[in-house]
């Protein structure tokens, strides 16, 4: 397992990748500090995990066909149409790059330049979602919709209403995030309507097997290497998965970056997608957060694939046992 994957045993990768699961089936019942919704907790023996290489090969262990909402992973996919909706210098222009160090739902912003931090948390993911170009949120809607589906490879995408409901209800934080940053001159239009096209994304439904192809998509570049569809413009790639690896795991981004290396996105459904460029997508499914609203076994089990296999984006070449 030292040479080039060319050279490697796919059977023998996929062994390897089923023990490192095997592992972590076991509950760190220690670490777990919440479940989103609370009544999660009944799911919490769920361990799901898939990775697509770009070369099209897949591998899937656990709980992979179990669904779940993307929540904050939309982000990743809301900011990618807001740039190819408006282009990087605009989109820079309305949304920051930087790491907040607070929480995802934390109500501050760059008062320098008077943007939201990053499209990672939530007061940027409001300003992307209001950039995307549409005639109301139905359009708006659609349209996140099919570019979903090109990056999972599944036409049949759609926004759980049971899902939304719920999120619609408890909903207080980012009206006033929103009403916030629209008395400061950062959002503009009908807050309602920019809010319900926000978690509508964020109450759409996947598995860890989509998801991955959903991350595998970013590592090839915004073409989908299972269909052949390109998802995003190519330019805009790099600009999302830079985001993803300083801002993608919430106020735990540099602790992330420092173990396991990686560009990723997490929600507090559980899941994390992770695109490694040019190599693979990963994804994982376990309810049970951290203090940082990140998965437990998730961050666990991406720490081990990241040693493992020399996943690390510093990694030594010799190191690495995909390309």
């Amino acid at each position: 397992m030292n040479g080039p994957v060319e050279h490697a045993d796919p059977a023998a990768i996929r062994a390897q990748i089923h023990e490192l699961h095997r592992r972590h089936a076991a509950l760190p019942a220690d670490q777990i500090v919440s479940f989103y919704p609370p009544e999660a907790e009944s799911e919490a023996d769920r361990f799901g995990l898939s990775g697509v290489h770009v070369s099209g090969v897949r591998v899937s262990v656990g709980d992979c066909g179990r669904r779940f909402p993307l929540h904050s992973i939309s982000k990743v996919f809301t900011y990618a149409l807001a740039l190819e909706d408006n282009g990087r210098e605009a989109t820079l222009a309305r949304i920051g790059v930087e790491p907040s160090g607070d929480p995802f739902n934390s109500i501050t912003f760059d008062e320098e330049q008077l943007r939201p931090h990053n499209p990672m948390v939530n007061a940027g993911a409001l300003v992307a979602t209001s950039l995307i170009r549409g005639g109301g949120p139905r359009e708006k809607v659609e349209r996140l919709l099919e570019r979903l589906r090109l990056f999972s490879g599944n036409p049949d995408l759609r926004v759980d209403a049971a899902i939304l409901d719920q999120q619609l209800r408890t909903n207080d934080r980012n009206l006033a995030t929103s009403y916030l940053m629209r008395s400061l001159g950062m959002l503009d239009g009908n807050i309602e309507d920019n809010i319900l096209v926000y978690l509508s994304a964020c109450s759409v439904t996947v598995d860890t097997d989509e998801l991955a192809v959903m991350g595998a998509t970013l590592a090839h570049g915004g073409t989908n290497p299972l269909t052949g569809d390109s998802a995003m413009p190519a330019e805009h790639v790099r600009d999302v998965t830079s985001v993803m690896t300083t801002c993608g795991m919430y106020d735990a981004a540099g602790q992330w970056f420092y173990d396991v290396g990686i560009p990723a996105k997490s929600g507090v459904s559980g899941g994390i997608v992770a695109a490694i460029p040019e190599r693979i997508g990963i994804a994982v499914y376990s309810p049970g957060l951290d203090a940082h609203g990140n998965s437990v076994r998730g961050v666990n089990i991406c720490r081990d694939l990241s040693t493992h296999f020399g996943l690390h984006v510093f990694a030594g070449p010799g190191r690495r046992t995909f390309v």
